[in-house]
């Protein structure tokens, strides 16, 4: 395995984080001019909708943000002061909270849902066919399974600090 991407590789991880910066940027600016409601807090919000019962440990919602996990304790008293989430001590661990998403954070995530996909079609899905879409979906899920399981192998080999996500070969005598 090469210890360096070719051009073309290195071309399409460049587009796709120019593309990430690029439209993330777009759907933030009209989330927050439509709803006055910070993409960030989407983010959050979204999450907890999802959750079952509206409701995540801290270290589950920062696992399940995409956007940003650093300062989320911080968004997250933000939040709780706007009254779009409330937080609840886990009854099973004393030290434990939860993140509730309340009636006002369910009906400002209802508000902002519209204007968020009607953003995600102009400034990205339009651009793709059917074919690309699917190709596209396809190839960054195997990427992000990847990386994920590398994240996953603690005694996953590392090149030079970087993981490789190969286990180091097995010695002669261990192979049998």
């Amino acid at each position: 395995m090469p210890s360096r991407p070719d051009p073309g590789h290195l071309a399409a991880w460049r587009a796709l984080l120019e593309t990430h910066a690029a439209v993330t940027e777009l759907l933030a600016r009209e989330l927050v001019a439509e709803r006055g409601l910070p993409l960030s807090r989407y983010d959050v919000l979204l999450n907890l909708a999802e959750a079952p019962g509206g409701r995540l440990r801290m270290q589950e919602l920062s696992e399940s943000v995409l956007l940003s996990k650093s300062g989320l304790s911080r968004l997250v008293d933000r939040m709780e002061e706007a009254g779009l989430v409330r937080r609840e001590r886990a009854e099973d661990d004393r030290r434990g909270w939860f993140t509730v998403l309340t009636d006002q954070g369910r009906s400002a995530l209802r508000r902002a849902a519209p204007v968020h996909l009607r953003g995600i079609q102009e400034h990205f899905a339009r651009h793709l066919d059917d074919e690309e879409a699917r190709v596209l979906a396809a190839a960054l899920g195997r990427i992000s399974a990847a990386a994920r399981a590398d994240q996953a192998a603690p005694d996953a080999a590392v090149d030079g600090g970087r993981r490789t996500g190969v286990a180091p070969a097995a010695a002669p005598a261990e192979r049998r």
